[in-house]
């Protein structure tokens, strides 16, 4: 049951710059799979599996053989969430007018968590209230053009496409075209300093991150479990506040706003000391404000830079806002498991496995770059998108014969209490094994702008 499990972590290792032959060295483990009419499970596993095997890859670079486990049910429970509070709840993920909604002539999810989103869509419809007079508004739209006014408005939505129908869309053409992860090298830089442990292989590498949910924060959270000094930037006033318990484990979260003059130069300093950047703007955004890849790679020499997107970097929608949810339903994943259950309404992955898994893929390409600038000495610039990570779901068959993954216990969840900002906590036991080196942090979940920005041991 885990042979689909390596051949998409060949595909995934391959697409970083690997080689195919290390995956199969890795050992899956777990038995049972998420209820998906896609291999959500085998996918999950081998974006996991990917992530880790960098890891094990830097570890051989410093001297010093590993090997390789992943535990296919933990790896499917990561991708839902892995923090398990203690007398306490998280805040709900969305927004209560966030959803899918039945339009004249067919569907059209509306993405409003942020907001600006929340007020284009009101804009549009004209409309302010609950659910019920949102949908009562958009049932006389035609889905693309409800679509297309939203995202002109400068709001996020989806018009519901099959599988087949986004394959022939301008933009599945485009990204069709783009490869897993756009990888070039970059200009040489300083030699590291890094203390090179093969027990905490990161340690010392100074991560700035500038991602939003979900992607890049799950990249970073995997670059801190292995000792990575992560620090997480974000403008003043933006919160998450459904998932920052999730993904800042790990970080020191901070906050500088790019149209100041202070705070440019705060981050300009930050700049020239990181050792990776990871921000999801989308294409354009960066250089509006002044610090596109050029310059970036002017302030720090060798810098690992990489980017992700929801649409692809290129093509008719290259600049377009999205989310998972907004990408399942444009690719087709969303009406496959309406079509495929029979069901009277989208039918969304178990879980946002297109952020998840882009978030593991980011995290392997970035550790690659460390590795390629310890044994090569230049750096690393790399693109990649949500859109992209979707078609290599969409190719797959689920195996129906596996049965469906046991419920969740205890014995799931490791046995560490964490001392989040919130209270008590427990998080899901680490879904990989790298022989030498554990998965851990140290510090706990935090909300965001809690530390001042600055690199964790600086004055």
């Amino acid at each position: 049951m885990t042979a689909l499990s390596y051949e998409l972590t060949k595909l995934a290792w391959s697409a970083v710059g690997g080689n195919a032959s290390a995956a199969d060295d890795v050992v899956f483990k777990g038995r049972g799979a998420l209820a998906s009419v896609f291999p959500v499970t085998d996918f999950a596993s081998a974006a996991v599996a990917t992530a880790a095997l960098s890891v094990a890859e830097l570890i051989r670079a410093i001297g010093r053989a590993t090997s390789v486990t992943v535990d296919r049910r933990l790896s499917s429970i990561w991708f839902s969430s892995s923090i398990r509070p203690i007398g306490w709840s998280t805040p709900a993920p969305w927004d209560p007018i966030a959803g899918d909604y039945p339009a004249r002539d067919g569907w059209i999810r509306l993405h409003t968590n942020a907001r600006h989103h929340r007020a284009a869509a009101e804009s549009v419809l004209g409309v302010r209230g609950d659910k019920e007079t949102v949908a009562r508004v958009v049932a006389h739209w035609a889905k693309a053009d409800l679509e297309a006014a939203v995202v002109e408005a400068g709001g996020c939505a989806a018009e519901m496409r099959s599988t087949a129908e986004w394959k022939l869309h301008p933009q599945g053409l485009s990204v069709a075209a783009e490869p897993l992860a756009r990888i070039v090298e970059t200009e040489w830089g300083a030699t590291p300093t890094w203390p090179l442990l093969a027990a905490r292989p990161l340690q010392g590498v100074r991560v700035l991150d500038l991602t939003r949910v979900l992607a890049g924060p799950v990249a970073s959270r995997f670059l801190a479990g292995y000792g990575a000094d992560v620090l997480r930037i974000d403008p003043p006033g933006w919160d998450e506040p459904g998932v920052v318990p999730e993904v800042t484990l790990g970080k020191r979260c901070a906050r500088l706003d790019l149209r100041d003059a202070s705070d440019r130069t705060t981050f300009e300093t930050l700049l020239r000391t990181a050792d990776v950047l990871l921000h999801g703007y989308r294409p354009g955004a960066l250089d509006r404000l002044g610090f596109g890849a050029w310059t970036r790679r002017k302030l720090r020499p060798g810098l690992i830079d990489v980017c992700l997107d929801a649409y692809g970097w290129s093509g008719p929608w290259g600049t377009r806002r999205g989310f998972d949810s907004l990408v399942q339903m444009s690719a087709g994943i969303a009406e496959a498991g309406m079509r495929g259950l029979r069901a009277e309404k989208p039918i969304p992955l178990p879980v946002q496995a297109l952020d998840h898994a882009t978030g593991y893929l980011m995290a392997a390409t970035a550790i690659r770059g460390i590795n390629r600038r310890l044994t090569q000495g230049h750096g690393t610039q790399a693109c990649l998108s949500l859109a992209r990570t979707a078609m290599v779901l969409i190719d797959q068959q689920r195996d129906e014969t596996e049965p469906q993954l046991a419920p969740e216990s205890k014995a799931d969840w490791s046995p560490t209490i964490e001392a989040t900002e919130w209270g008590e906590a427990r998080r899901v036991a680490s879904p990989v094994e790298v022989d030498g080196a554990v998965m851990s942090w140290a510090l706990p979940a935090s909300s965001l702008g809690s530390a001042d920005p600055r690199w964790g041991g600086s004055p």
